[in-house]
């Protein structure tokens, strides 16, 4: 974990609920890995998966859930933001043939990992679910990195149905997958993989064991042991 200072180089809208907020002078991080970051006028800081990190430019996709992101989405050119960085731990790059699986806000984490899988020459392939057309973001830039298929649950773009269900049929030797937990769950019809984790936190660096959940070795802490597990030690 480290305390950094960052300076928000920019803000801008990919859809009605989520933007992309880029900072300079972030420390080198994994994909998997997460950000705090401090909010004016609120007292728990708000965890953020790293989409994006290269020459210290951290870009983070937000999804605007509460009055916390709410206010974050305010953010101005040269603000400077409270930030805890380095945080938690990140996705393997042990695979040959990857499948990346994302739903909704859980994309996000899965563009950096898609670059640096990238970097080795290894091409993933990629199935990212949302809920309709209009809620669907990045797709472009992830196609500068993978080959993407695109599900939707009311069939308004791509393939009609969730990410795990489009996902089924496509060749690979592990996966890794960010979403809700519902479709985390299902990932396990995928076989060997990681997933990542979303959960509520308090401090953020596993001193107040808020988050922590059950896994075949007893209890982890998703913000210090997590957010990336192996998809087959965690209980639902």
């Amino acid at each position: 974990m480290k305390h950094e200072i960052l300076k928000v180089l920019g803000l801008r809208a990919l859809n009605g609920g989520v933007y992309e907020l880029s900072l300079s002078g972030a420390s080198k991080m994994r994909a998997g890995q997460f950000v705090e970051l401090a909010v004016p006028g609120f007292f728990l800081r708000r965890p953020i998966s790293v989409a994006d990190l290269e020459d210290g430019v951290l870009t983070l996709l937000v999804k605007e859930v509460g009055e916390g992101t709410k206010k974050l989405r305010e953010s101005v050119k040269g603000e400077s933001v409270d930030a805890l960085t380095c945080l938690g731990n990140g996705f393997d790059l042990s695979s040959s043939s990857p499948l990346l699986v994302g739903g909704g806000i859980g994309c996000a984490p899965l563009f950096k990992l898609a670059k640096e899988f990238a970097a080795k020459g290894i091409r993933p392939r990629a199935v990212l679910g949302f809920r309709n057309a209009e809620e669907a973001y990045y797709l472009d830039e992830f196609a500068r990195y993978c080959d993407v298929t695109v599900a939707t649950d009311d069939g308004s773009l791509g393939i009609k149905g969730n990410a795990v269900s489009a996902a089924r049929d496509i060749p690979h030797d592990r996966f890794y997958a960010c979403g809700p937990a519902v479709m985390l769950r299902a990932a396990r019809v995928l076989g060997e993989g990681q997933i990542s984790l979303e959960a509520r936190m308090g401090c953020g660096f596993g001193a107040c064991m808020g988050c922590s959940i059950k896994t075949t070795s007893g209890y982890a802490r998703v913000c210090k042991e997590g957010p990336v597990f192996e998809a087959a030690e965690v209980i639902w």
